[in-house]
């Protein structure tokens, strides 16, 4: 039988984990704040959020309803509270506006043991529901229901957190790259980077400082190793992009390749020989504004990639989940504001370790801030050798598009062979969360 909480009110737990869920009438996100005694963070790493999904004993669960899963044996000696904050995504919105949010405490086999409905909300985007916190060597829950009117940002600093004045959050990672490939399931990193939002306007401001707008879409933490969620599907496919060229050309040891929309290249170098670890490179220049062209504005674009099993999405490696399940994609990590020589963001993929059922990886380039490409110039993708380090193929895009969002290239299989194409679509899309519905268009031809 589930027991009832009322503001203020506290209950033994008698199971070393738990998880607490929320129900919300709007798109809300749950985070968790690891306290001390003093009510404070010994560091931002005891902050659990969409950025930095897993902290000590504690993890975000994907999915809906937002929740949290704790495991108390996992959780420090110092830390006294795990505090469960649920933050309303859409700017401008309150509780006030909605029906009242229920706080759920189950247990690890998914059998309720408490409900709180937290209610006299008003003009508060963001509440403390409950905190788990120690008593006499146990662990008890109390319902807390307290709101914060002054912002994500307030109740953070007010925990200890560090708050930067940047746009983005500037966490340190949750864990760093593998040096050894990982077990399946594979752990997401969890870096510091920009958020996965929910439906916003193509064209925006700069977020403030952690207000988070989107549910990650990254898969369990390293620490809880889980099942892959349930595949996501298009029961009625997308229209079809405007036809491209199907010319298909071959790579060459003197020169790389110049591919135009399109265009396909067999991954196999001269001789037949089979590529089995490549490197993709996305690069981008912002384009400059002000007096004689002296000011560029800072242009986010985040490129990441989607794994397809047919029609199926697998997995999804990207800025918050930098290595994907099965170890095959490594991204190198965010660039906030593009331009300089080079690559400004790279993803490394070993073919090798693809898994069989993947077959389509799709490379995407998002505009977090909701710049078009009308604002970008020099946007171009790469194939490297990830062996010997040499360049293969490029493909560049001329002249802007009035998108926030470019499928750029992808890399499937073909008569047993891995083979690259050219894409260079726009949509409109600012980050993953908006842009992987809308992907089906491309992933079989």
């Amino acid at each position: 039988m589930v027991a009832t909480l009322v503001k203020g009110q506290n209950a033994a737990l008698t199971a070393h984990d738990v998880v607490v869920s929320v129900q919300v009438a709007a798109p809300a996100e749950l985070s968790a704040l690891l306290v001390t005694e003093q009510g404070k963070v010994r560091s931002d790493a005891d902050f659990v959020f969409y950025n930095q999904p897993s902290g000590p004993g504690v993890r975000l669960q994907p999915g809906q309803p937002p929740s949290v899963a704790v495991s108390f044996v996992q959780v420090p000696a110092e830390i006294a509270q795990i505090r469960a904050v649920i933050t309303l995504e859409n700017a401008g919105s309150n509780f006030g506006q909605i029906a009242p949010p229920t706080a759920i405490v189950s247990d690890a086999a998914g059998n309720r043991l408490y409900e709180y409905q937290i209610a006299d909300l008003s003009a508060e985007s963001i509440v403390v529901a409950v905190e788990l916190y120690r008593r006499q060597g146990s662990w008890k829950v109390r319902a807390v229901g307290q709101g914060y009117a002054g912002g994500f940002a307030a109740l953070v600093t007010d925990h200890g957190v560090s708050v930067d004045d940047a746009p983005r959050t500037s966490m340190p990672a949750a864990s760093p790259y593998p040096t050894q490939p990982p077990p399946a399931p594979l752990p997401p990193a969890a870096p510091p980077q920009s958020p996965v939002a929910p439906t916003q306007s193509p064209v925006a401001p700069p977020p403030p400082p952690f207000v988070p707008s989107r549910p990650p879409i990254a898969p369990p933490a390293a620490s809880y190793p889980a099942a892959p969620p349930a595949p996501q599907s298009w029961a009625t496919p997308p229209p079809p992009p405007a036809p491209h060229s199907s010319g298909e050309v071959s790579l060459s040891k003197d020169r790389p390749v110049s591919l135009a929309k399109g265009q396909r290249v067999t991954l196999r170098k001269d001789g037949g020989v089979a590529l089995t670890a490549v490197r993709m490179g996305l690069g981008w220049d912002p384009v400059k504004k002000g007096f004689f062209g002296s000011r560029a504005v800072d242009i986010d674009l985040d490129a990441w990639v989607a794994m397809f099993a047919g029609r199926n999405l697998v997995d999804v490696a990207y800025y918050g989940q930098l290595t994907s399940k099965d170890g095959s994609i490594r991204h190198q990590g965010d660039n906030l504001v593009g331009g300089g020589q080079g690559d400004d963001e790279v993803i490394q993929v070993d073919l090798t370790r693809v898994s069989p059922r993947v077959d389509t990886l799709l490379f995407v380039v998002t505009s977090y801030q909701g710049h078009t490409f009308e604002q970008v110039r020099n946007a171009f993708c790469r194939l490297v050798d990830g062996t010997t380090g040499t360049e293969l193929a490029r493909f560049t895009l001329s002249g802007g598009m009035a998108f926030t969002a470019l499928a750029m290239a992808k890399l499937y299989r073909a008569d047993g062979d891995w083979k690259m194409q050219a894409l260079g679509d726009g949509f409109q899309a600012k980050h993953p969360g908006e842009a992987v519905p809308q992907l089906g268009r491309w992933v079989v031809d």
